[in-house]
């Protein structure tokens, strides 16, 4: 990771980090009549006539909210609505330099699940997509399952699925070098919140069958009690109780938890070709290095951008709203989730580019243990992912537009200003 001072910190976000400009032309009394009153009744009478022009004659066509109430901020826990803005308007800068998507940030002083339903729910309109961002469990899965159903915009919870979709794409390509298949594997994951519950139903999307997840209180197992609904999704009959146990013959491991619980006996006792994905941040649960101390058959991710096959949600996330809103999608599909995650591992498979390597700090590399995930800054990314996504929008019938081309579709991302 690139070092830096708090105090560069500091000063980087002073008077922060967006802000709103003008596309169109201001320069005369012609276009002040047209931008505003009286020129401005036609679009709204348009839209008035039929509310999907709006997408048309507004930038709701380019438009998303980033929306957090601050209770689950990165590390940082619950800090509460106004601190966590800093990290919002971050999201909304990513968004707009990966993928050319506008998003304004929003951050909601409310902890009530009903009324950020409401809220999100009020405000929509304004929006062609929502991106809630930092919401602790169990409140998130309400709020998102509830806003995908009662709103007509795409809505996606990011610590969920934008971990689940990276890491899908690094297993698929993980189990083409292991010679495994989904169905034999045994994964263990450790963390129980919105990112390991998500991970593991989209692993179970491509086929995979034992999964053992562990919370702060062990293993989920069938006879614990007081599970949340998620947890219970997850609890199995099982004699294992901590990672210890559940460890030993796993063919992967998942790690959303905490820094250093997965020691180097416990990385001795997996099955070959180990899978493990450290992502605690920024001290995963097992540094790559004692990983590879021990043995040489293993494939490592973090979170971080110092090691191979870092797991950052900015491969997903702006590319998935990306081609949401290309194609006026009204929903989120699986469907589009699992097509962003093959795109990315198929992506992984293609000759790197001289200018990723510099990147990377290496002067070449290629599909492998060490290279399973696209890195990102990789500007293919975009060409790769969005285009899969508005198909696969498109092949599912969620979509306001009535044609789409993918070759042409692909084509037009090249006017993008980045």
């Amino acid at each position: 990771m690139a070092k830096y001072t708090k105090e560069e910190a500091l000063n980087y976000h002073i008077g922060g980090k967006i802000s709103v400009e003008v596309k169109t032309p201001f320069e005369s009394s012609k276009d002040l009549t047209l931008a505003y009153s009286p020129g401005v009744a036609e679009p709204c009478k348009e839209i008035d006539g039929n509310a999907d022009l709006a997408y048309k004659y507004t930038n709701k066509s380019n438009l998303v909210a980033v929306i957090s109430n601050g209770t689950a901020v990165l590390g940082l826990g619950d800090i509460g609505a106004q601190a966590s803005k800093p990290v919002m308007e971050g999201k909304a800068v990513l968004f707009k330099k990966f993928a050319g998507v506008d998003a304004f940030d929003i951050e909601i002083d409310e902890k009530d699940p009903n009324k950020i339903i409401e809220i999100c729910k009020a405000i929509s309109p304004t929006f062609g997509g929502i991106n809630l961002e930092d919401i602790k469990a169990p409140e998130c899965f309400e709020i998102e399952k509830r806003l995908k159903a009662e709103t007509n915009i795409p809505v996606m919870h990011d610590d969920q699925h934008g971990t689940a979709i990276i890491t899908t794409a690094g297993l698929i390509n993980a189990l083409e070098i292991s010679g495994k298949k989904a169905s034999d594997l045994k994964v263990v994951v450790s963390g129980s919140g919105a990112a390991g519950i998500a991970c593991a139903k989209m692993y179970q999307q491509i086929g995979v069958k034992n999964i053992i997840m562990l919370d702060s209180k062990g293993v989920i197992h069938s006879g614990r009690e007081n599970l949340s609904p998620e947890k219970a999704y997850f609890a199995i009959d099982t004699d294992a109780r901590t990672l210890e146990d559940a460890i030993k013959d796993a063919d992967m491991f998942l790690g959303l938890s905490k820094g250093g619980v997965l020691t180097k006996d416990m990385v001795k006792s997996m099955a070959s070709n180990p899978i493990i994905f450290a992502l605690a941040n920024p001290v995963p649960e097992i540094y790559p290095e004692d990983v590879h101390s021990i043995r040489d058959d293993a494939m490592v991710g973090t979170g971080r951008s110092d090691y191979p096959n870092q797991v950052n949600n900015v491969l997903g996330f702006p590319y998935i709203f990306r081609g949401a809103l290309d194609v006026q999608a009204k929903f989120i599909t699986e469907e589009m989730k699992m097509a962003a995650a093959k795109a990315l591992a198929d992506l992984a498979k293609e000759p790197v580019p001289a200018d990723v390597c510099e990147k990377m700090g290496v002067d070449k590399i290629s599909f492998g243990k060490d290279y399973i995930i696209p890195n990102p800054f990789d500007k293919r990314v975009l060409f790769a992912v969005a285009p899969a996504v508005a198909k696969a929008a498109f092949d599912a019938g969620v979509t306001r537009v009535k044609e789409f081309d993918e070759n042409s579709y692909r084509d037009s991302l090249k006017n993008i200003k980045l």
